[in-house]
């Protein structure tokens, strides 16, 4: 077992953590019918396009600063709870637009729900704004601007996500340079539904301190000594590969041999709920489906704080009480 470990998540999406009960409980506050998107405790999907929308469904049933501050802290303590010390969550401010909330509203429940949680459980956290791929670029570079304008001191990194078949990377480069320019970190979704260029194309173009998943990345012997030579780190999500058939079964999934190869790798749970995981079952995956001991993933932990977009005084914390939880184990 892997419960007695202390984790760190920096790939986490916001609305895709939420939990199914919590979503239940909104959908009726709201009078909304969550039978398409929710049913038996269980979102349905069934392909890459299918769980976008579903996930999009799923948000709709968060409307009010009070609704994200309490979808916040209800992720971040049931994270505490499994011995996490850091998160990291992946927002979308424009989703906070399009809901008629507001990007600053949105922004100001998600920060409540961290500042909460951290009183109750004393987790830190973070928040990465991202860009939805498939928006379009405008779209992207009006978080990044965004990110850049707003300044909130919980705002550390920028990303982007969504359908990574849409467009080509290089028309969303701008928002990681306006990003860049305003000191935050740099993350990119790429290497998952689509194969290794992505990974390339994002490394040539963003040149990003982290890639979202990247896992393709395996299938270009150069691109991998690439990543090594650069320590790029690799936020894998491996119950969520398999969720989305990017892999067919763990047996063939590639974080082992790109940990081997000497690539920067980490586990994160990217959308648990969905994917009928938690941080703790990715974990728990990482013991028993691929055979890492207690000190190899507390070295993929420990990989997680060293690449977290937080402040250098925090991070020392965080690797302090890892260090120490590690020797004393």
């Amino acid at each position: 077992m892997t419960s007695h470990l202390f984790k760190a998540e920096i790939h986490c999406h916001l609305e895709g953590a939420a939990p199914p009960a919590l979503v239940a409980q909104q959908a009726q506050k709201y009078g909304i019918d969550s039978s398409p998107f929710l049913r038996d405790g269980a979102y349905v999907w069934t392909d890459f396009a299918e769980f976008i929308r579903c996930y999009d469904a799923v948000a709709q049933v968060f409307r009010t600063e009070e609704d994200y501050a309490l979808l916040t802290e209800a992720y971040l303590t049931e994270l505490a709870g499994e011995n996490t010390i850091y998160s990291e969550l992946i927002i979308s401010p424009d989703h906070g637009d399009r809901i008629g909330l507001g990007a600053d509203a949105y922004l100001s429940g998600i920060a409540a729900g961290i500042a909460a949680a951290k009183e109750k459980t004393g987790i830190e956290a973070r928040i990465i704004v991202t860009g939805e791929r498939h928006f379009g670029p405008e779209s992207v570079i009006a978080a990044a601007e965004y990110a850049a304008r707003v300044r909130h001191p919980l705002i550390t990194g920028f990303n982007m996500a969504g359908e990574e078949r849409m467009g080509r990377v290089a028309d969303y480069a701008r928002a990681f340079d306006i990003a860049r320019d305003a000191g935050l970190g740099l993350t990119i979704h790429a290497g998952e539904v689509c194969g290794a260029f992505s990974v390339t194309d994002a490394l040539d173009l963003v040149r990003p301190q982290r890639i979202g998943h990247g896992v393709r990345a395996i299938e270009d012997e150069a691109l991998v000594a690439r990543l090594v030579e650069l320590g790029t780190v690799l936020e894998v999500c491996p119950g969520s590969n398999i969720a989305l058939n990017v892999y067919p079964d763990f047996e063939s999934h590639p974080l082992r041999r790109l940990r081997d190869a000497g690539v920067r790798v980490c586990i994160s749970s990217d959308d648990p709920p969905f994917f009928h995981t938690s941080l703790a079952q990715e974990y728990e995956i990482a013991r028993h489906a691929f055979g890492f001991s207690d000190a190899e993933i507390n070295a993929m932990t420990r990989t997680s704080i060293e690449a977290a977009f937080v402040d250098e005084e925090t991070r020392a914390t965080l690797i302090a009480r890892l260090d120490a939880q590690s020797d004393a184990t």
